[in-house]
Parts: C-alpha cells; sequence; structure tokens
C-alpha cells in the first residue's frame, strides 16, 4: 500500500468513528428506496402495542418503544470527479422497560410480531437483572400521554426527491468554481438524513415524525510550491434541519459581514466557493498574529463552537453528576454553583437559552424520544447559572416536577439518553450591527469560521482557532491575519464579553456529530449568535513553537 493510500484509507476509518449507527450499521440501498412508503403509521401502531402489552405481561411498570427508519445519502467529490456516493437505510425497534425499578432496553430489525414480543420480553429480563445491583430506584418524572399526534420538519423541498444528477451537478460546479479561483485541491460533499421516528408509551402516547437535516460543506486547499507550505478554507454552511431549500439563497438571506458575504437561513454554495478561492489566495500572503491580549470580534460562523463546547457540554446534568466522567469528561458547573444561584458565568450580557422547538435548527422536533413535547428555558441568565439539560428520569435531582425534553437516542438500536438541545445565546436587546461593535475597537482581531480547538475535561480551560482572521485597528477592519487561536476558560471568556449585535445578525451554526456515551452516540445541535464582542483575551501564534 502507498503512503497516500494508507493516509486516505486510516482518515476514513477515524472518520467512521463519528457517523451515527444508523449509518455505520444500515444497508445500502438503491436511492429509489427513499421515497417509499416502509410503514404506515396504523401499522406502527399494532407493532408498539404488541411491544407494550408483551412487557407489560412480564413485569415492566413502565415501556416506551421507538420504531425508526433512518435514511443517510453522502455525495463525495473531488475537483473534477465524484469520489462516492451512499445511500443507507437502518429500521427497527428499540424497546425499554422499567422492571423492578430499573431500566433494561433490548432492540431488534425483525419486526414480525413474534420477533417483537420476545425482544420485549428480553428487554424486562435485562430490567430485572440490572435490579440486582440497584442502589436507588428509576424516578421517572411525569408525562402525560398526547394521544395520536405527529410532527415534521417544515421543509418546502425533499432532498431524497431530487435528482442525483442536479446533487452532483452542484458539486461539480462548486469545485470547478473553487479550482478556477487558484484552488489546488477541492473536497466537496453533500450530506442528507431524514429520520422517520415513532415513539410509543405506557403513559398513553403515539407520536410520528418525520425529520430532515441537511449539511452542504467543501475544503479548499491552495500550496505555496516554492515553500510547500499550504492554507484551506472551509465551507461557511451550517448544517440545518431543512429541505434542499437550503441550497437556493435569497437576497434576504445573504449578510454583508465586516469581511465579505454571510448566510442566514439559506445558502449559496457556488457563491461561497469563489469567495473562499478569492480568500485562501489572501491567506497565503497573509501577515502571522503578533501574539498578545486583543478584543475579538467574532461571528456566529466561529462562536457557535465556542458556545457548544463551554457552555452546552458542561450543562449536561449527567455530565455534572459524573456520568461521562470516563468517556467524555465531567464538568466545572458542579451542582453547588447552581444550588447557590449566585455563580457568575458571565458578563450580564450572556444569556444562554436551550431550544429544541427552534425552526431550521438540528435539534428541532416536536417531541423527543421519551416522547416529550419539546421546549425553551433559560441555561444562563443575565451572567447567572441558572439551570442544566435534564430528562424525565434526572428532573428530580435539581427539583424539576417535569422533564425538559433533551432525550435523544441515534437509532432505534440504541438507548435513549440525555443529550444537548440547541444551545445559543440570545442576540443583543438594543440596536447593534457587526460594524457598530468594531467602531469602538483599538486592537483587536475579527473571526470568521470554525476550525481546530481543544477544551478541558471539565469544559473550562480552551482554544480556538477559525477560518479567516482580520486585524481591527482604530475602529476599522483591516489586513488579513493568519495563525491565530484564542485562550482563555470559560469565565473569564463570558465574562469578557461587553457588546452583542442585535436579532438582525442571529445565525445558526452546528454540528452533524456531537459525539457523548459508552456506547458512542451521535447527535445533531445547532448554536444561535449574533456578532459578538469580547475584550482583553489571549491570542497565540499557532505557527510559532514554543
Amino acid at each position: 500500500m502507498k503512503r497516500k493510500e494508507f493516509i486516505r484509507n486510516t482518515s476514513l476509518g477515524m472518520g467512521a468513528l463519528f457517523l451515527p449507527k444508523s449509518m455505520l450499521y444500515a444497508r445500502h440501498v438503491d436511492p429509489s428506496v427513499f421515497l417509499e412508503n416502509k410503514i404506515d403509521v396504523a401499522q406502527k401502531k399494532r407493532m408498539a402495542d404488541v411491544a407494550l402489552n408483551a412487557a407489560r405481561s412480564k413485569g415492566a411498570t413502565y415501556t416506551d418503544v421507538r420504531i425508526g427508519r433512518y435514511l443517510n445519502q453522502f455525495v463525495v467529490t473531488r475537483e473534477d470527479r465524484v469520489e462516492n456516493i451512499v445511500n443507507t437505510e437502518s429500521f427497527g425497534i428499540g424497546i425499554r422497560v422499567i422492571a423492578n425499578g430499573s431500566w433494561g432496553f433490548a432492540a431488534t430489525d425483525n419486526l414480525d410480531t413474534d420477533s417483537i414480543a420476545k425482544t420485549a420480553a428480553l428487554a424486562v429480563s435485562i430490567a430485572k437483572e440490572n435490579a440486582r445491583l440497584l442502589t436507588e430506584p428509576v424516578q421517572l418524572a411525569p408525562q402525560k400521554g398526547y394521544g395520536e399526534v405527529s410532527w415534521k420538519t417544515p421543509i418546502e423541498k425533499n432532498a431524497f426527491e431530487v435528482p442525483m444528477k442536479e446533487k452532483v451537478d452542484l458539486l461539480m460546479s462548486v469545485n470547478d468554481a473553487a479550482m478556477k479561483g487558484g484552488a489546488n485541491y477541492m473536497n466537496s460533499l453533500l450530506f442528507l438524513v431524514n429520520e422517520q421516528k415513532y415513539f410509543a408509551s405506557t403513559d398513553g402516547s403515539y407520536i410520528d415524525q418525520d425529520v430532515h437535516r441537511i449539511w452542504p460543506t467543501f475544503t479548499i486547499t491552495k500550496i505555496d510550491a516554492a515553500t510547500g507550505k499550504f492554507e484551506t478554507r472551509d465551507a461557511l454552511s451550517s448544517p440545518m434541519g431543512m429541505g434542499f431549500e437550503y441550497m437556493n439563497a435569497r437576497p434576504e438571506d445573504r449578510i454583508k459581514g465586516l469581511a465579505g458575504t454571510l448566510y442566514k437561513n439559506r445558502y449559496d454554495m457556488l457563491e461561497d466557493a469563489r469567495m473562499g478561492a478569492q480568500e485562501i489566495g489572501l491567506k497565503m500572503g497573509a501577515k502571522s498574529v503578533e501574539p498578545g491580549k486583543y478584543d475579538l470580534v467574532i461571528d456566529p460562523t466561529n462562536l457557535f463552537l465556542t458556545i457548544h463546547e463551554s457552555t452546552g457540554h458542561p450543562t449536561e446534568l449527567d455530565r455534572v453528576l459524573g456520568y461521562e466522567a470516563n468517556y467524555a469528561g465531567t464538568s466545572f458547573l458542579t451542582l453547588d454553583k447552581w444550588k447557590s444561584g449566585k455563580f457568575n458565568y458571565g458578563s450580564n450580557l450572556v444569556n444562554i437559552v436551550a431550544d429544541k422547538t427552534q425552526p431550521y435548527s438540528l435539534g428541532a422536533v416536536g417531541y423527543d424520544d421519551e416522547g416529550v413535547g419539546t421546549q425553551e428555558w433559560d441555561i444562563i441568565k443575565d451572567g447567572t447559572l441558572v439551570n442544566y439539560q435534564a430528562i424525565r428520569d434526572q428532573a428530580h435531582i435539581i427539583g424539576l416536577d417535569h422533564s425538559q425534553g433533551c432525550c435523544f437516542a441515534d437509532s432505534w438500536s440504541d438507548i435513549q439518553f440525555q443529550r444537548m438541545p440547541n444551545i445559543s445565546l440570545r442576540p443583543g436587546k438594543v440596536p447593534m450591527t457587526p460594524a457598530d461593535i468594531v467602531k469602538n475597537v483599538e486592537k483587536g482581531i475579527y473571526i470568521v469560521g470554525a476550525s481546530s480547538y481543544s477544551i478541558d475535561q471539565q469544559r473550562y480551560n480552551f482554544q480556538f482557532s477559525g477560518q479567516l482572521f482580520y486585524e481591527i485597528k482604530n475602529g476599522k477592519i483591516g489586513q488579513m491575519l493568519k495563525d491565530v487561536a484564542y485562550q482563555s476558560n470559560t469565565q473569564e471568556f463570558w465574562n469578557a464579553c461587553s457588546a452583542i449585535a442585535d436579532k438582525s445578525d442571529y445565525r445558526l451554526g452546528g454540528s452533524f456529530f456531537d459525539g457523548k456515551g459508552q456506547p458512542g452516540q451521535i447527535s445533531a445541535v445547532s448554536h444561535g449568535a449574533s456578532t459578538t464582542r469580547f475584550n482583553g483575551i489571549n491570542v497565540i501564534n499557532t505557527a510559532r513553537k514554543i
């Protein structure tokens, strides 16, 4: 095997670790299968009732059933060729029960009546065995059943109905634009997801949901032939809870950023590739940053990731309680800080909200995977920690009489547990544009796009980089910079927040691949923000050796 092949295959293997199980263990299918109605709601209800009744007869005091059909499509291209087209389908049933005060779970992809009943019985047997080691019985927050209801992502154009030729032609034109703009290498990708999820429980809910997500992205690479050094620029798109309409930006979806066009709600991939090819040329000759303290003006395309890592993860209650310590880490936002009601997380401008109802977001659904209606609640209010993220068996720990509706499993074959909802920074309350924020900055850096980062196990000390950096001098955007990363800790960083643009600048960023749990699971989550200023943040030069 040649070295290039080894690196490529190793990278693909590592990348597979971050794919959802609904794709890793799915069957490859013809894309026409995506448009079939696999099973109707009435039949799903009959299957769910088989599971509910079988579990009850074996001694379960609570049961919920998730029947899931998960569709995924990857279209992968490079320069002038298609590298791969992947179409997968995963279909099965997961049954979770409480028996003798303990959880039990089992799943199967055999959906005949006998297999479903046997799987329910197995879940009860597992619960009873787990109960032998139980120190405290499961306490579920009450949940009223909704009866038979449904919810669907409000898409305008089902991406799976778009002909493959149209998708490939788009990516080829994007690649061509970047190559003509001076790129040496160009990779582009279109990732589509459709989750057809049915939930039923002994609380009396029968919930049918149809969830759609889309993510177009690319990486442009340019090499300096004389030195061998290179620069990259990733797409400034965001994964979204939308259909193929996301790919058709309207005039109102284009935002005049401080240094170029940015996008809100919809996206122009071709325009972004052309712009990226120009910017990567500027990056090659950009000035390397001088380390020191700077006022940072951070665009939502970068800030979403900092929100995810420094706010989203440390306010997950299971992480706070130490349940994730062996894999994903713990949290500095321990219960004593919340109980005090006075813990200073950030400046009084910082208001961070959890919200699984947010339009276009990756986390938007009508009901979570415990059958709880989704909702919005405050996490940080006026700079103070006021709440966490909790599901039905955690609610009592923080004095809640209800779940916050943030339970999720990445496949029918996985047990559901607490996952991050959309976590967002509320926009500023007074009229303010990004240009208004820059006017008062004497020495600063404007940052666009997300890149590499690191953060400690308690989500406290961190370092983040970005895609594009511009010098701010005496209230004006100046030359492009490179080799920039900002360092801080969560409290210092959010207490340095001194200005937030208003809602006209508010945009979503997000991740398709937020990992958590053992065995690992993947979820998709969005983070909204407006352009925000942070004073006196330490900036390092990533190209200099220490």
